[in-house]
């Protein structure tokens, strides 16, 4: 993962993802996890697009447990302001994302995968990178 995809924790601390090298993805959680992405892409540009209100959601990239089970979202959101009162929707929402989901997948997969959602910030940190170097 980009060095700058985190997400808020609970305590509203900042928790960092790290992937771990030593388990490969199978081509099968490669093509779900695809399919997946452009599926809740597509569920960020229609139905739920009133919810966010001027704002762009965009989903990077998606990881499937080997089980199908679970599924980590990484969403980029423009302009970056907003990112948090997304992400604290999206948690409040995660219901609504999931049954449209599983309306799209379900001739795919037996069990719909529990969503979790995390902010992929690298646009920033690149941004914040750029501005650093120009001085």
């Amino acid at each position: 993962m980009p060095p700058g995809v985190s997400r808020q924790g609970p305590e509203g601390g900042e928790k960092t993802e790290i992937m771990n090298n030593n388990m490969q993805e199978t081509t099968r959680q490669q093509k779900i996890a695809r399919q997946i992405q452009k599926d809740v892409a597509d569920i960020f540009s229609h139905e739920f697009a009133p919810r966010l209100r001027g704002v762009m959601a965009t989903v990077t990239a998606v990881r499937v447990s080997p089980d199908f089970g679970y599924a980590k979202v990484y969403v980029s959101v423009f302009p970056f302001g907003e990112a948090e009162r997304i992400m604290q929707l999206l948690d409040a929402e995660n219901w609504f994302v999931r049954r449209a989901l599983g309306q799209r997948i379900k001739h795919q997969l037996k069990v719909v995968p529990e969503l979790q959602f995390f902010l992929d910030d690298s646009l920033e940190y690149i941004e914040n990178i750029e501005r650093a170097m120009n001085k």
